[in-house]
């Protein structure tokens, strides 16, 4: 199984687009995105020096617009995408260029949010000095007690010995004198404390925007920040896109859904390196082909072919389909299997793991076609349950 994924703020360095501007069609794409954005993009992925590429308002722009351009080179055909993708995630601002790649959104959508994200952030980043720093390495239990201690938040847990810290400058100095054993702190190059408390301002006028975006539920399916399901309501995955901003990514459980689906292949979208780099210690075994300049799209599309394979979403009108967002044990609902029509938001079922227990609601409700599973089953993520047909579909 092949996931794609696309990197998060951080990623970026300086003339990191020269070899992809050179390529006539990339450019033109790149502009017309740009355009939308409102914001001169191929300057900034050129010739800004690192400290103004670091700049939120720029930063976030610049990753979206760079991941879509570069799908459509990997992937000429889009519709034909999808027999192959079996997932997709993105870390922090890549997952609005994952659900993009899904469907859920335009790429015009897409510009519009982000350069909103980006600039509601760096204001409320503004608003108190914060920031971030790496804690490399030390016992899992010990470095999340030493952050609780100084009042940070666990930002990013990525994985075995990656999570990061975020706070208060103060806190963080306070942190860096008292570290926790054999870990080692490096702070980060970044505006503020991102996905904490300290960003609820953007959330508030990104939410208010998000209101009026039209979605559709992905293509394929999508592995969520923040909690490792996959979701496929695609409301859902923008409130999720929305929320994300002040609340914790929780790469570790991506990691972890991408071992439940039996991933063999995961792709990162320029500017790559980072989120392979994570999986190569996480998923051992895994392959991973970080796509960094043109010259290896052949590559790359080889790479595709050789781990792709269909996410069962494709084959079927996602809308009428109800999906496990992660492994674990379905148990029906009896009342649900008792009807043959579903109001939209009913109960169906739940999904039981060693970690938690999910409840299962049909998002838009309709007439029962098939039930795809029985009471029991063990099911993995995104795994179809329940086949629905509109009410009042043809």
């Amino acid at each position: 199984m092949l996931v794609i994924v696309a990197p998060g703020q951080g990623a970026q360095t300086p003339g990191f687009l020269e070899p992809w501007l050179a390529e006539p069609r990339f450019a033109s794409r790149f502009d017309w995105l740009s355009t939308v954005a409102g914001i001169d993009l191929a300057h900034y992925g050129t010739k800004a020096d690192a400290e103004t590429i670091r700049q939120t308002e720029i930063a976030q722009p610049l990753l979206v617009a760079t991941g879509l351009v570069a799908a459509l080179e990997v992937f000429p055909h889009p519709a034909d995408v999808f027999e192959q993708i079996g997932a997709v995630a993105g870390h922090s601002v890549g997952e609005i260029a994952a659900i993009t790649g899904a469907r859920v959104i335009t790429a015009e959508q897409a510009m519009v949010l982000v350069r909103e994200r980006g600039k509601a952030m760096a204001e409320a980043a503004g608003r108190t000095p914060t920031g971030m720093t790496a804690v490399l390495g030390g016992d899992r239990e010990e470095v999340l007690a030493a952050i609780d201690k100084h009042g940070l938040t666990a930002a990013n847990d990525n994985g075995p010995g990656q999570i990061v810290a975020a706070g208060t400058l103060e806190q963080l100095q306070a942190f860096a004198d008292e570290p926790p054993t054999k870990a080692r702190l490096m702070p980060l190059s970044v505006a503020g404390a991102f996905h904490t408390h300290h960003m609820e301002p953007a959330v508030g006028h990104l939410a208010g925007l998000a209101r009026s975006v039209s979605v559709h539920d992905p293509r394929t399916r999508v592995i969520s920040n923040r909690d490792g399901k996959v979701i496929h309501d695609g409301r859902e995955v923008l409130a999720r896109i929305v929320g994300q901003i002040a609340s914790p990514v929780r790469w570790d459980l991506c990691l972890e859904t991408m071992e439940d689906l039996g991933v063999t292949g995961i792709l990162e979208m320029p500017p790559a390196g980072t989120l392979t780099g994570i999986a190569k210690r996480a998923l051992k075994g895994v392959e991973t082909f970080a796509l960094k300049t043109p010259d290896q799209l052949d590559a790359a599309r080889e790479f595709c072919a050789k781990h792709g394979e269909a996410s069962g979403m494709n084959t079927t009108p996602t809308w009428r389909m109800v999906v496990s967002p992660a492994k674990g044990t379905f148990h029906i609902s009896a009342e649900a299997e008792a009807l043959d029509v579903l109001g939209a938001g009913a109960t169906i079922g739940e999904v039981a793991s060693l970690r938690d227990r999910t409840t299962i609601t049909a998002a838009h409700g309709g007439e029962i076609v098939e039930w795809l599973v029985h009471d029991g089953d063990l099911v993995s993520p995104g795994q179809p349950l329940l086949r629905l047909h509109p009410e009042g579909g043809y």
